[in-house]
């Protein structure tokens, strides 16, 4: 009998589901309940494949627009957010729909019209084409909001365009890279109006900080997350320039390569906010499997927020 390979796994919280996931899956799953399938939501309502397949099973169809929806259908906006123009179409259909957009990305959206109708130019800090961009943008005209992706993005902007300027930026970036990018505005245009307080959001920062807290104590790291999720994405650029030079995202568990993990002694375990606690037990019984393994656990800060659901679906 073969000997387990010892390994010790850092397991680092927080992790997993963010309060505004969990608002968004429950306000679709309630839809379910109390409507019955099938139930269309506008976009994948969180960036995780195991999430998208489980609502499909129980009736849930995602489109891409409000024209692949048929008339009189229930429709849900996804997590991340909807311009003003698609909600006026949806207004103008008739659609009954409720928007399942996070609380904090509604918070960045309030503050994009609030800096237009101050009269200042708006430079969203972001990732272009990501529907949370896309549907904080929408949130005004166009001429009104200049994206920033880079360094690059600030040393084109002409200081002698703009006038009053403000500061908003996407809520699931990378908190360095983001500073970085904050102080170059600064520097180029000094009476940049901030946020009363910073855009990314709590979770955001706190997986990123947990990933932190383990990077240089790890030969590999895994992030448990959708390809398409910028706060997955985002979770293994920070392990990997935080120092560990092996890190990986996950979509799937079966898409682990368990040979390459034999050449690893210490592993980082965690699970981006889309990402739900099921796939992290998934991993922890296959590894404990395959390998004898010491846990280390540690918390980073705790987490007690909750969202409120709609009316609609709380009677």
């Amino acid at each position: 009998m073969n000997k387990k390979i010892e390994k010790i796994l850092y397991l680092p919280n927080p992790r997993g589901f963010c309060a505004g996931v969990e608002r968004a899956i429950n306000i679709v799953e309630l839809s379910l309940e109390k409507y019955g399938p099938p139930i269309y939501v506008r976009h994948e309502i969180v960036h995780n494949p195991w999430v998208v397949k489980d609502l499909e099973n129980k009736g849930v169809i995602f489109v891409d627009e409000l024209n692949d929806i048929p008339k009189d259908a229930r429709v849900i906006f996804s997590a991340h957010g909807v311009s003003s123009s698609v909600k006026e179409e949806a207004k103008e259909k008739k659609m009954s729909y409720i928007d399942a957009t996070c609380p904090l990305v509604l918070k960045v959206h309030i503050e994009a019209k609030r800096h237009f109708e101050n009269g200042a130019h708006i430079f969203l800090i972001g990732h272009k084409g990501h529907p949370e961009v896309d549907g904080t943008m929408g949130q005004i005209p166009s001429q009104s909001i200049t994206l920033i992706e880079n360094i690059n993005d600030i040393k084109r902007l002409n200081i002698s365009e703009f006038n009053k300027v403000a500061l908003i930026t996407q809520t699931t970036l990378s908190v360095d890279d983001t500073a970085k990018l904050i102080r170059a505005l600064k520097k180029k245009f000094p009476t940049l109006i901030e946020p009363p307080r910073e855009d990314i959001c709590y979770a955001t920062t706190n997986r990123q900080a947990a990933v932190k807290s383990i990077a240089k104590k790890c030969d590999a790291i895994y992030v448990i997350g959708g390809e398409n999720s910028s706060n997955s994405i985002r979770l293994v650029e920070v392990a990997s320039q935080s120092g560990c030079k092996n890190t990986f995202l996950i979509s799937e568990i079966k898409s682990i390569n368990w040979d390459e993990m034999k050449h690893f002694k210490t592993i980082g375990l965690t699970a981006s906010a889309s990402a739900p606690e099921i796939l992290v037990d998934e991993f922890l019984s296959l590894f404990k499997n395959k390998f004898q393994v010491k846990i280390e656990k540690s918390v980073i800060a705790d987490e007690n927020i909750s969202f409120k659901i709609p009316r609609e679906l709380r009677e």
